[in-house]
């Protein structure tokens, strides 16, 4: 994709959104990855002219709808995240791949701890340590999504 369009935004948050309603098992639930919010991700480091902080709260309220927990709990864990991602975004993309996956691995801790204060408030317990999986497995799935993009671009893993 030589030139980032709004609609390859769209289309591809909208990708995303069908991915977070597929049927997952419930031990499957635990280590599924944020799939909007990595693909917000992405766009905020990569276009930052198409997808912004709005765009993320906008995204987010959808997620709400979709997943029934509290509303706007999402939106703000997105607009946080995005927040800080668009912070260092000319930065980002002249860091290396492992600067980058650290600085995404923390993007996405950001939005879980954000629902996780949430979640607390409303009176929902902590479920242990197994509640930032989605993190972990979010990135990991950002590492992979790097190297396919490496081959089929022949630079380095970066964006």
């Amino acid at each position: 994709m030589s030139q980032n369009k709004l609609s390859h935004v769209y289309l591809t948050l909208f990708i995303a959104y069908l991915l977070l309603l597929l049927p997952f098992s419930e031990k499957a639930m635990q280590y599924r990855p944020d799939f909007t919010l990595l693909v917000l991700i992405y766009w905020l480091i990569r276009a930052p002219n198409l997808c912004n902080i709005g765009t993320a709260w906008v995204v987010g309220i959808l997620v709400d709808l979709a997943t029934g927990g509290i509303f706007g709990q999402n939106a703000w864990a997105y607009a946080v995240s995005a927040f800080f991602t668009i912070l260092y975004q000319r930065r980002l993309v002249l860091f290396n791949g492992l600067q980058q996956f650290i600085y995404v691995f923390l993007a996405l801790i950001i939005a879980q701890i954000v629902l996780l204060i949430l979640r607390l408030f409303s009176g929902v317990p902590f479920s242990g340590w197994i509640y930032f999986a989605p993190s972990v497995t979010g990135v990991i799935l950002w590492r992979i999504f790097l190297m396919f993009k490496q081959h089929s671009d022949g630079r380095p893993g970066q964006i």
